[in-house]
């Protein structure tokens, strides 16, 4: 299938950067493609785009590590984002209760409707962790932030709990100690959807025409013109946005 109408932007995959340019239309090696789930329009397919395929993967790993509904409590940060606006939406819809981590206080009431439950300010986690230990809290996460946020994360799951990591928004450094991992057996999983082998990409997307809620999708998703691209790309940049961008190339 093709987009159609729909931007198709520039990937990077096996180590090479490949543009796409917001073409209308953009040829590409048949191995690279998924088919399109019979669920899925090819809009929504855009708007789920490669931040809910890395919502998914999260999803799945935590399901593989043991995670399900009676587990607990699962924090996912960026919630407002676009990973995090994906993973809110298909954890609640699994069954989860959802604890949503943002800075932005004005998303609050969007992300009640997608699913979460709870909501606590980013500010919370932005400090290094003062003990190797925190209280145990979290049975699981989806982390798309990094750096002292993922540190603190780690100190406050419950025994056997995982993280998915899937972002470094505000840095690439971790500081943390192993004794979580020797007390309390967690696991830190690495997400990455680029190079992600076929079979495990073909099912994460069956999985979200199944598992994730189309009215949520639409609700999240907004369409855009392309001359609008620089000035959503600025908000984007400065976390101004929230859920999912769609770019309209012949608007």
């Amino acid at each position: 299938w093709h987009p159609g109408d729909l931007a198709i932007m520039g990937g990077f995959r096996m180590g090479e950067l490949f543009w796409g340019g917001f073409a209308q239309r953009a040829r590409v090696r048949g191995d690279w493609l998924v088919a399109l789930p019979e669920k899925l329009t090819p809009l929504r397919a855009m708007a789920i785009g490669t931040a809910g395929l890395t919502s998914m993967l999260a999803v799945i790993a935590l399901e593989q590590h043991g995670l399900v509904p009676a587990s607990g409590e699962i924090l996912v940060t960026g919630a407002a984002g676009g990973v995090g606006s994906v993973a809110v939406a298909l954890l609640s819809a699994l069954g989860f209760r959802v604890t949503a981590v943002t800075g932005r206080r004005e998303t609050h009431g969007y992300l009640k409707r997608l699913g979460a439950e709870k909501i606590l300010d980013r500010a919370a986690f932005a400090a290094q962790p003062q003990k190797p230990l925190l209280p145990a809290r979290y049975a699981g996460a989806i982390d798309s932030v990094g750096g002292a946020t993922l540190a603190n994360i780690l100190a406050s799951l419950s025994y056997g709990g995982s993280v998915a990591a899937t972002g470094l928004v505000s840095g690439r450094e971790l500081s943390t100690t192993v004794i979580p991992f020797l007390l309390r057996g967690i696991n830190l999983l690495g997400i990455e959807a680029t190079n992600c082998p076929m079979p495990k990409r073909e099912m994460a997307w069956q999985r979200l025409a199944q598992d994730l809620p189309m009215g949520l999708l639409d609700n999240m998703t907004s369409v855009v013109p392309l001359a609008k691209v620089p000035e959503i790309g600025q908000l984007i940049l400065r976390g101004k946005v929230q859920g999912r961008v769609v770019v309209d190339v012949n608007a």
